[in-house]
């Protein structure tokens, strides 16, 4: 029998869906035979840790990518990171390299990690953003080019999506003009619905993010929650944090707060629940859509493409969304109970016909 091939998996360490989204295709990998690697740090590490135990990981420093309390100064502060970003760039390009040669690297799969490409193995890169929201057409166009150039560098660029005018994205992963390596592999959800599960919260609430967003709208909720009496669970999203919570604390009985759900708790909870509140992330997006939840987006401040992504749903009448700023959470329940949310049968299954044949061609090289 032929070895196992060994496949490298890099998700960015921007919030925890790049890393989230990359579980499911892990899985795959790991049904085709393969072995695999990790290339991560702090709660990405703890996150991937602790759904894959026999992993093999790698210690790979992260962007540290760093938010404003106000939106108004998101831009400048992100400029200001430009010189250290592409210096991570540089360095995690040159750690491929090494880590290829030491381990006998076969493929590598980067969620959104630019420098992650390799001329000697297969490298494939993922991103739902071909076109990067900038507020400004100027910057888009200058952003656009800095990223395809990027993904020309990779075999293939993964785009989690659906190629047809029936998608998720919309204008994000669909823009006028592509790279010739995109491919489309439909929707990435570590979850399966649970028809059987009974209805257990009113809400739950699932924090995501950079700090300090996601620490402020923690802070917004739990002031408005005071006022509220069904019962409610809140995952904070912080993996590796053993700090607990209890109602002791000034938090009503009504509320159970956790740091972090590991994937199947975390796919109970949402189908237990009547409302999900949470981040316009695209992976939790994936998620709410294979499991056809109700719930209000919320998404983060300055965060163009989670911005564009919460107008564009509502208007596609599947998610309602509030800004932050705006949030008043009576409004929003009273509002969001007479929203349609109309979703549509995707095959959920068309990125494991993709983990295939990628494993095919490696091992057809």
């Amino acid at each position: 029998m032929a070895k196992p091939y060994k496949i490298l998996i890099a998700p960015l360490d921007w919030g925890l869906g790049h890393a989230t989204r990359s579980i499911p295709l892990i899985m795959s990998l790991l049904e085709e035979g393969c072995t695999i690697y990790i290339a991560a740090d702090g709660q990405i590490k703890s996150l991937l840790q602790f759904e894959f135990p026999n992993a093999t990981f790698l210690i790979l420093r992260g962007y540290k990518i760093q938010y404003t309390k106000q939106k108004k100064y998101l831009l400048l502060k992100l400029m200001v990171q430009i010189p250290g970003i592409l210096f991570s760039i540089y360095k995690e390009y040159r750690w491929l390299k090494s880590i290829v040669k030491k381990h006998s690297i076969d493929a590598v799969i980067s969620d959104n990690r630019f420098g992650m490409y390799h001329a000697g193995i297969s490298s494939i890169y993922i991103t739902h953003q071909l076109l990067i929201k900038t507020g400004n057409k100027f910057s888009e166009s200058i952003a656009r080019r800095f990223h395809f150039w990027f993904i020309k560098k990779y075999t293939h660029c993964w785009v989690p999506d659906f190629e047809g005018k029936e998608n998720i994205a919309g204008q994000l992963s669909h823009p006028e003009n592509l790279p010739d390596n995109i491919q489309y592999i439909g929707c990435l959800s570590r979850f399966e619905s649970l028809e059987a599960a009974e209805i257990k919260y009113d809400l739950l609430i699932l924090l995501s993010g950079p700090e300090p967003q996601r620490a402020i709208f923690e802070k917004l909720l739990l002031h408005q929650l005071q006022q509220f009496s069904g019962k409610v669970l809140l995952v904070r999203g912080q993996p590796g944090i053993n700090e607990t919570f209890c109602n002791s604390n000034g938090i009503p009985n009504n509320i159970q707060i956790k740091n972090h759900l590991a994937a199947k708790e975390l796919n109970l909870a949402i189908e237990q629940a009547k409302i999900v509140i949470c981040r316009s992330g695209y992976t939790t997006i994936m998620d709410l859509i294979k499991l056809q939840k109700k719930a209000i987006l919320v998404p983060t401040p300055g965060q163009t493409e989670q911005e564009y992504l919460a107008v564009h749903l509502m208007q596609q009448k599947l998610f309602y969304s509030v800004h932050q700023d705006e949030f008043l959470l009576k409004e929003v329940l009273e509002t969001v109970n007479q929203f349609p949310s109309l979703f549509i049968d995707y095959d959920m299954e068309q990125y494991k016909k993709i983990i295939h044949q990628f494993v095919q061609k490696i091992s057809a090289n």
